[in-house]
């Protein structure tokens, strides 16, 4: 995919996204991706060339690009909190895209992303929405189930918002149920086709609002 259209079509279509997040940052931040699969050390690092990438995960999940991460990490669902946590005051910006939900160990995961962040260092978290549960079931996962590697129960936004609001962040955005208006469109004209085909499609998630996202920065230890 073409990285300009990709930058430039996401900022439009998702402005609190996390491609408007990275861009966000500074020319030559040190970014800590946790999850980083489906080619996201290519796509970072296309987008931000100049940036020390650290990548996470417990396989090499959907990796048909060129890695290009400056350190990429393989290690076992036991073990993975255990990995960030070796990292401290170090990243400027922690990217934890639908991760946070698969983790064996979601709240020590979620204090080894706090710690390894340097003071002023931002965290962008999606996850879905804890409403998921009760939605449609469909393929590519609209209903939190759909998606058997899943944790028993979905993340709640505003415990983890307000857990990040004790651990010193100031929250830059925050959305449960985040459904940018051009997508949500684009998700209600489309709806018929998603159903029929039983299928998550562009604009579905907007349409129902599966997402949610948080968007924080660290103003002080804890």
């Amino acid at each position: 995919m073409n990285i300009f259209f990709l930058k430039n079509s996401s900022l439009f279509l998702r402005p609190n996204g996390k491609i408007k997040f990275l861009m966000s940052q500074n020319e030559n931040p040190q970014i800590l991706d946790v999850g980083c699969g489906n080619n996201s050390p290519f796509r970072i690092k296309s987008l931000l060339p100049f940036c020390k990438y650290t990548g996470i995960d417990i396989q090499d999940y959907n990796q048909d690009k060129p890695n290009l991460a400056d350190n990429y990490i393989i290690t076992t669902p036991e073990h993975f909190h255990k990995k960030i946590s070796d990292f401290k005051n170090i990243f400027d910006a922690v990217l934890s895209s639908h991760n946070i939900e698969h983790c064996n160990n979601p709240k020590e995961t979620l204090d080894a992303m706090i710690s390894c962040l340097k003071m002023n260092g931002e965290i962008f978290m999606s996850f879905p929405s804890s409403k998921t549960i009760d939605f449609p079931n469909r393929r590519g996962c609209l209903n939190y189930f759909d998606d058997e590697t899943h944790n028993l129960q979905p993340p709640n936004h505003q415990e983890l918002k307000q857990y990040l609001l004790e651990n010193g962040f100031e929250i830059i955005f925050s959305k449960d149920g985040y459904s940018p208006l051009f997508l949500r469109i684009i998700g209600f004209f489309l709806e018929p086709i998603s159903k029929f085909r039983n299928l998550v499609i562009l604009g579905t998630w907007e349409y129902y609002r599966f997402e949610s996202i948080i968007w924080a920065k660290k103003l002080k230890e804890v």
